[in-house]
Parts: structure tokens; sequence; C-alpha cells
């Protein structure tokens, strides 16, 4: 058999030396280490104790792979007795590189928390050959079950929204999450519901230094969400989300545009049927959008219905006036203006819309000071919405805030291709 080449790779723990490398049968590396350290702090009273009594029992900690074969890391740790206590109790020594408790070194368990980024427990559990139960306790070590606020970057907007555990919109939860001034995004709770009670006790526990600096809190159209922080954060601009409140009006539009399709289908002759077919995107897409054939039988619908024709015109001048209003004030004149034309036209498919006008157009006019969004919010909900798909179900807020913590940071903290983000803007409040 041929001489086997051989490398020298540095272990990258510290306090170690390697006495005895082994190539098991099964192709798997077992490298017997010993502490190099000469002293450990006794158990009872904290003071570092130097006097020799044996060895622990041996501990085998799987490490990081080396060239693609398992690596186990073979340890008797170190006793010592203290003689400034009474009868003299021993302690084991305690190294930095793995918990006491833990089947794997910390470098190994970085490994795999990495590898559950935007995964799922039982790919990394096949992947990597570890149980499920040792993947949530490296989870539970290594990220936090609620937010640490001295590690975040300075952030003064919050965004609320809540997503559906269930299908059928059931079991909603609240997602709570800021952005930084770097445009970057933080989970910072998951709530088990959207009551105003349960919002206002979160928002209380922000701390005072953070709470004073939030100016801005993009929300959903929820009363519950909007009265908690009127209630906790007074000094804030809430912001009532462009795309929620688009979302109503161009539902009106398309409530409309089905009711008048089923009269046109009862009322035409069945030849002419074919120019009401693939007409649904076209009506639904900013006409800006539209292609030469998709605008030909958008024109071929609204030929049939003038009443359908007034509504999308009316649609699509409320959205320019989003796109092109540069201060509140001109907001909330063109959209009152807006609102005379809805009036003077008849239709009745805004009512509701306008009914919502009129219980919160201040704070959805407040979008025209800075044109902030939910955006981030959403965008933390669809991320949220793959989890669930991916995990196949995820009921547990203290999971869900865990898994999506590590979904979004997961890179930022434990990637070693990536430098960490400065973190700690807050202080201590």
């Amino acid at each position: 058999m041929p001489k086997q080449p051989f490398i020298s790779i540095p272990l990258d723990i510290p306090d170690v030396r390697v006495l005895q490398t082994e190539l098991t049968k099964d192709g798997e590396f077992i490298l017997t280490v010993e502490s190099t350290l000469t002293s450990t702090t006794c158990r009872r009273c904290g003071r570092t104790i130097t006097e020799r009594h044996g060895l622990d029992e041996p501990r085998l900690l799987r490490h990081l792979p080396i060239l693609g074969r398992v690596v186990y890391l073979r340890l008797r740790p170190k006793r010592f007795r203290c003689r400034f206590c009474d009868g003299h109790p021993t302690s084991t020594q305690q190294l930095d590189w793995y918990d006491p408790n833990a089947l794997h070194t910390k470098a190994f368990e970085r490994h795999l928390i990495l590898q559950l980024v935007n995964s799922t427990l039982s790919d990394v559990q096949a992947k990597e050959d570890v149980t499920a139960d040792a993947l949530l306790g490296i989870l539970d070590r290594w990220i936090a079950k609620t937010v640490e606020w001295d590690t975040l970057p300075l952030f003064t907007i919050l965004g609320i929204d809540e997503i559906a555990l269930l299908k059928g919109h059931r079991d909603f939860v609240a997602v709570i999450s800021a952005r930084s001034s770097q445009d970057e995004l933080y989970v910072l709770a998951v709530l088990p519901d959207r009551l105003q009670a349960t919002v206002v006790a979160w928002l209380k526990t922000i701390p005072t230094i953070i709470r004073s600096r939030i100016t801005t809190v993009c929300t959903d159209i929820w009363d519950g969400y909007i009265a908690a922080v009127e209630q906790v954060l007074p000094d804030a601009q809430i912001v009532l989300d462009r795309f929620h409140v688009a979302r109503h009006y161009r539902d009106a539009v398309d409530t409309l545009r089905k009711q008048e399709v089923r009269r046109l289908k009862q009322e035409l002759p069945k030849a002419a049927h074919a120019t009401l077919k693939r007409t649904l995107w076209p009506f639904r897409k900013r006409a800006g959008d539209l292609d030469p054939a998709e605008q030909e039988r958008l024109d071929a619908l609204l030929a049939y219905s003038p009443a359908l024709r007034q509504a999308y015109t009316l649609r699509e001048e409320l959205t320019l006036i989003f796109d092109t209003a540069r201060s509140k004030a001109d907001g909330l004149r063109r959209i009152r203006f807006w609102c005379g034309r809805v009036e003077r036209s008849g239709l009745r498919c805004f009512d509701d819309f306008l009914k919502l006008l009129e219980s919160r157009l201040d704070l959805i006019a407040n979008y025209f000071i800075d044109h902030q969004t939910s955006s981030f919010v959403e965008g933390l909900n669809n991320k949220l919405k793959v989890l669930k798909r991916r995990c196949y179900g995820l009921r547990n807020v203290v999971r869900l805030f865990q898994r999506l913590t590590l979904d979004l940071d997961g890179y930022r903290r434990f990637s070693p291709w990536r430098a960490p983000t400065f973190r700690g803007a807050h202080g201590n409040s």
C-alpha cells in the first residue's frame, strides 16, 4: 500500500495539546488532547486553585470536520483540590471551547447553527448526523428566546404586522420588527396574538432610552396596533402602510370587475365572451406597466362597462397621488379632492374605503412626510411564511422568534466569510 501524504492543520483550539491522532475503520478522526492550563476555579469559593487531583471521566466531543471526515476530540478534564474550603472539595477544570453538558465543541455548534440558517432541523439532522434534540439545545444556547436590546444597532423605525399561523386567517401572531439606519432588518418580537393589551405590554418592555428614539411606527390598519402605539409611544408618528391602504381601494374596484364580468357574460352574445377572457391581470396591473396586447384586452373590457372604466380611472388616479404627492398637505388636499370625485361619480364600490379615509386619513397621509412604508415588515412576513412552509408548520412563538432571528441575522453573526455587524449602538438603559 503506498504511503499516504500528510499535512499539518492548526486545531485552532486554545490551551490544548494533541497527544494522539487516530483514524478509525469508519474513516473518522479521533484526536486525543489534554489541557495545558495548570489551574481552575473552585466551584465553591470561586478562588483559583492549582493542586492537581487526578483526571475526570473521558469525554468525546464532536468537532469540525477535516477534509470531509468526521472529527472527535477525546479529553480527560483535569481535576483540582481546593485547600481553602472545608473538606477540600475538588473541581473539574472548565475550558472555554466547549460547554460542560454539550456533546460538541463550540466551533462545531457554530457550524451547525450556520447550517440551520434558511434550513430545517430535519435537513441539518440528516446532513450532519446529529439529533433533533441536540440541534434544539444548540439553538437555545446560541439564539436568545427574546430580543437582546444591547446587541441591536441604532434604529428609529418600528414595524408592526401580523401573520396567520393556520390557513383561513386563524391564530394570528403579531410580528414586531425594526429597521436600522443601515436599512438592515431585525425581528424584535413574535407575540402570541394581536390583541391591543398584548402589544401594549410588549411595547412597555422596550428600554426607555430606545423607546425615546423611536420616531416612526409603520403598521397596518388594525385598530389594536394603532391604539397600542398611541398609548405607549405618544410622540412617534404612526404611518398606516400605503400598500395595506392600496389593497382596500384596489380590492373594491376588483370586486366591481367581478360583478361586471358576470353581468356582461349574461347580457352579451356568446361570440363576444372571448373578449372578456384574459382580462384579470391587465385590469389589476398599473396602466403604465401594460404591454400593447394587455392594453387592447383591457380597453375591450372597459368599453363594455362605463362604470368599470370610471372606477378603474379613479383607482389609477389615487395611486398616482401616492406616487407623486411630496408633502402631507399636498397629499391631504389631493385625496380630499379625489373623494369628492368619487362621491359625484355615484359609484358605490368605494363606500367602505371612503369610511376608512374618513376615520384614518391623517395617519394615512403621514406617508407623504417621508414616504415610509411597511415594506420591510411585509418582507419579514414573507420570510416567516416561507419558514412555516419549510418547517411544515411552526406553532411555538418562541421557536418562531428564534428561527426568524436566525434566518435574518444568522449569516451576519456566524458566517466566517462576513465581517461582524457593529452592535450595541443603544448602550445601557
